[in-house]
């Protein structure tokens, strides 16, 4: 018996999906979602497993998603980091890009990850083409390092001026480092990210440090801690670029695993569009606190290296393009002092939470709006601590927003129903009408706990023809674990014009990178059915700031070949061309891809549970939609068989999730169990 479990770890619930089979047996599937324990998330994972009626000593792989780093970076609960910099560059980490925290106004603070005493400067001095200028003072090195490790530093990150360019500086100062640091926390800036810009290469250094400690106490203690139960297989860890890699090597590049929950929820979104025959959708991830949204166009998610993790903080390295916003289940709404409704983006979390959870929670959220037009079923929340009556609630939001307002207590709910949707319909436009893609050719890919109720309604006010809603939408992120490729992508920067360059350099780099990351991947060879090799660079016209991302079809290709594929993808994104300006390639990139087995994804559903549309009808109840109230059925969605038609309005549950299928829209059920709604 194989058994494989893929372990979401988020702010409230820890999700599981356990598959399980013996050679040319059928496979099944376990699930569990327990309260995740915030002080040490390891105990939340093993109480995971053994809900799923198993022993860790029975599992054969275990593939973790967690949120370990990101949290510890938005709340500002990092390890201790000191900084040693080239002369004269002490500030660059705050100094920034002349940006501003706040956009309108010359107000609002910044607070650097490091702070400047644990800042240090060293003479040393290469130049962009790679030249020593000014030779690395080893002495002065080596009292900087000192210095930071009596002023109690757990962490330490080298940073000099162009060690992309030759990182022979910042190789010896690791040398003199490692003999002197009492840890193996030791961050190379350039080993990290070997691309040019220096603040940004310095920021995703310090934020690997700064997560470094933590990352590799949880993964030890994870680990420790299934071992006494009898675990000795492979755990793989989820990295923010949807793919895994292995728990021996993850803290090496911590900083890979900020993201890796979104991105996880995207990944499994992938395998299910691939298993359904489709290739273009737009995910939309919407839980109690924020809505991840992101774009798979041709069956491949979106993948940058532009993210900022809040203001300040940039992270260069390749993950899934995700945008968020503040839109969630728990997302306060309030009248300003204007007398305008607003919804987020403060939210009322887990605790005390929305109205509805009794854990109290005295303001209304997008939850409550939800109970109070009947699209939620009171008696079925989870994470209930002591009930509470429609009547609390609508009286809530009478005394806050519908008295103020000057409108019916349903009006209001509405209103914050319809206010949440503008805003997420706003990150959608981010994702894809700014990019040059039309949400009209996509299917709106709904999962997380909330995403399925709003759905239609979201797909609406875009235009989107379909909503797909998979098998198990609160369970997706933990989906995404089990089915997750093993993925290494690798960056160099060149930052020359095109016309000059030498491709046979160009070659040379791409087959370097690809041979560092298969190194890594192929150590996973037992779980590995093939690898996949991808190519790209970023590139921009001459005199341009932002990158374009082309897909580069092999390491032999010619410059013509290249400049006719970058032009193609700028005329694509911007509808412009400038065949009097130079291109220029910036970075080459390369992602060494592991494609783990396949899973099938119908089982998912048990068939035995699936009867017929009249077996799965639970009843009706009163549904506020399109201004007016409307006689709703109500469907389980584990009973509803392949081919089952359900038309709006209707509601179907689940464990995991409510999907609302709005009036005027048809639901059906395809052969591996997605609901696929027609708008």
């Amino acid at each position: 018996m194989r058994r494989v479990a893929g372990i979401d770890v988020g702010g409230t619930f820890t999700d599981l999906l356990l598959t399980e089979a013996e050679p040319g047996g059928p496979l099944r599937v376990r699930l569990a979602k327990v309260p995740t324990t915030v002080r040490n998330q390891a105990g939340g994972v093993i109480a995971a497993i053994e809900a799923a009626g198993v022993a860790p000593a029975d599992l054969g792989l275990v593939i973790h998603g967690t949120t370990a780093t990101t949290n510890a970076v938005l709340e500002r609960k990092t390890a201790r980091v000191g900084l040693v910099t080239t002369a004269g560059f002490r500030d660059v980490l705050e100094l920034g890009r002349r940006t501003r925290p706040k956009p309108y106004g010359l107000f609002g603070t910044f607070e650097p990850l490091i702070p400047r005493e644990l800042r240090r400067e060293v003479p040393e001095r290469v130049m962009a083409d790679g030249r020593v200028h000014t030779p690395l003072d080893e002495a002065a090195l080596r009292a900087a390092v000192l210095a930071l490790r009596e002023a109690g530093c757990e962490a330490l990150v080298i940073h000099f001026l162009h060690a992309y360019a030759n990182p022979a500086h910042e190789l010896r100062a690791g040398e003199i480092a490692r003999e002197i640091w009492p840890n193996a926390y030791v961050t190379l800036g350039h080993a990290l990210l070997s691309e040019f810009r220096e603040y940004e290469r310095g920021t995703t250094a310090s934020v690997n440090a700064a997560v470094q400690p933590i990352l590799d106490r949880y993964i030890r203690c994870l680990q420790d801690e299934l071992r006494a139960q009898g675990f000795s297989r492979d755990l793989l860890v989820m990295n923010g670029n949807g793919g895994t890699v292995p728990a021996g090597r993850v803290v090496e590049a911590a900083a890979k695993t900020v993201m890796s929950g979104p991105a996880s929820g995207v990944m499994a979104a992938a395998a299910t569009l691939a298993q359904s025959g489709l290739s273009n959708a737009i995910t939309y991830d919407m839980g109690g606190t924020s809505t991840d949204v992101a774009l798979i166009a041709g069956g491949v998610p979106e993948v940058s290296a532009e993210l900022t993790l809040a203001y300040g903080l940039p992270v260069h390295l390749p993950m899934v393009d995700v945008h968020t916003v503040g839109a969630g289940g728990g997302s306060i709404a309030s009248v300003d002092r204007a007398g305008m409704l607003r919804v987020g983006p403060e939210s009322a979390g887990s605790e005390p939470g929305p109205i509805g959870y009794g854990r109290g929670g005295t303001r209304p959220t997008i939850t409550d709006a939800n109970l109070v037009l009947g699209r939620l079923d009171p008696e079925r929340l989870t994470a209930v601590r002591a009930g509470v009556s429609l009547d609390a609630i609508r009286a809530a939001f009478d005394r806050d927003l519908a008295g103020p307002l000057g409108l019916s207590v349903e009006e209001a709910a509405a209103a914050v129903i319809q206010l949440g949707t503008v805003h997420m319909s706003g990150a959608i436009r981010m994702v894809s009408l700014s990019r040059g893609y039309d949400p009209r050719d996509f299917v709106l890919f709904a999962f997380g706990g909330a995403g399925p109720l709003h759905a239609v309604a979201l797909a609406r006010e875009l235009g989107i023809p379909e909503v797909l809603v998979p098998a198990r939408p609160g369970l997706t992120n933990a989906l995404g674990c089990l089915v997750a490729d093993l993925r290494q992508d690798r960056v160099n920067t060149l930052n020359r014009p095109l016309d000059g360059l030498d491709m046979a350099e160009l070659r040379s780099v791409l087959e370097a990178q690809a041979a560092d990351a298969l190194c890594v991947v192929e150590e996973e060879r037992a779980e590995i059915e093939a690898t996949t090799l991808t190519y790209g660079a970023d590139m921009q016209f001459r005199g341009q700031t932002h990158l374009i991302r082309v897909a580069i079809p092999s390491p032999d290709i010619d410059r013509a070949t290249l400049q006719a594929l970058f032009e193609a993808a700028y005329f694509r994104r911007f509808q412009v061309r400038l065949p009097e300006i130079r291109a220029v390639v910036v970075n080459l990139v390369t992602s060494v891809i592991g494609r783990r087995r396949t899973l099938p994804l119908a089982a998912l559903l048990d068939p035995d549970a699936r009867t017929d549309l009249a077996g799965a009808r639970l009843g009706t109840r009163a549904l506020h939609a399109d201004g007016r109230w409307h006689e709703a059925a109500v469907y389980a969605r584990e009973r509803l068989p392949e081919g089952a038609r359900v038309e709006g309005p209707a509601v179907i549950q689940q464990l995991d999730a409510t999907t609302v299928v709005e009036p005027g829209a048809v639901a059906t059920v395809d052969p591996i169990g997605n609901l696929r709604i027609r708008v």
